[in-house]
């Protein structure tokens, strides 16, 4: 009688928690098709350089990329990479870039700190001195690191897309509390926030990040409409480059490999047929 109380409750137990999960479970992210997919899929450099002036000037307010250097965008495949400068330090316009923004340095001669305008070797600098700063400016959340972002989040450049054009008003019924903001796509558990049914607790979870592109928000150089879409597809490229930029060369190296074994596959049983042809087995 125990036992069959013991399983009974396990059963139990695991449904319940089944539920609990399943209530928490987010949308699955959108299916994007995008120009770096399959084995010789290359990022289309257009996109990445729309990509990057999202970032600029909307990301770039809250999050940091302390991974990439501004010598990286003019790296083979990067997004201003040009064949006349094999050095991407000698890029101009990775000059020009780098010479927008500010990093912190030390005076030679005072030992005072100081700003200078970056150059092609300073790595991306943050937009706050540290945590604390970075928090007490966005109401407590501590805003992700982009440099791997791509490749950290499950579903990757797609999983950026759907968030950053997945929010909708939240249901009826989910208490919303301030600074907080429903995203279909966040991993989360809204059942405590949900008076209704359990059984049918909204997808998703809250964000502290507010929809943070719209329409017309950013003027593109090559003249493409900046539709909201646009923008969340861009910058999704760009920050998948981020995370990878030397996916182009990791693709083309595979292909060589594969060639190299299939004729090595060839060769090894041609002389496995000629040493052993004489031979009965």
């Amino acid at each position: 009688m125990l036992r069959k109380l013991s399983i009974i409750a396990a059963v139990a137990g695991l449904a319940f928690a089944g539920q609990a999960l399943a209530a928490g479970h987010p949308l699955p992210p959108k299916d994007v098709q995008w120009s770096f997919e399959g084995p010789f899929g290359k990022f289309d450099q257009a996109q990445l350089q729309r990509g990057y002036k999202v970032y600029r000037e909307v990301c770039s307010s809250c999050h940091s990329m302390k991974l990439l250097s501004f010598r990286n965008l003019g790296d083979k495949g990067g997004p201003f990479y040009n064949e006349k400068y094999k050095n991407s330090n000698d890029n101009p316009w990775v000059k020009a870039i780098a010479k927008d923004y500010e990093v912190a340095d030390i005076d030679s001669e005072t030992g005072d700190a100081i700003k200078r305008p970056a150059t092609s070797a300073d790595r991306f600098p943050s937009p706050f001195a540290n945590e604390v700063a970075a928090r007490g400016a966005n109401g407590g959340a501590l805003p992700p690191d982009m440099s791997l972002l791509a490749k950290a989040r499950s579903g990757g450049p797609d999983y950026i897309y759907s968030l950053l054009t997945g929010y909708v008003d939240p249901p009826a019924g989910l208490k919303v509390g301030p600074g907080q903001h429903y995203n279909p796509y966040m991993p989360g558990d809204l059942t405590a926030y949900w008076s209704g049914s359990h059984e049918h607790v909204p997808p998703g979870g809250f964000i502290a990040m507010a929809q943070p592109l719209k329409d017309g928000q950013v003027t593109f150089d090559d003249g493409t409409k900046s539709t909201l879409d646009q923008q969340a597809k861009d910058v999704s490229a760009f920050l998948m480059w981020a995370a990878e930029p030397k996916l182009e060369e990791r693709k083309q190296t595979g292909f060589a490999v594969i060639i190299y074994l299939l004729l090595l596959s060839g060769l090894l049983y041609a002389s496995y047929k000629t040493v052993w042809r004489n031979e009965s087995h």
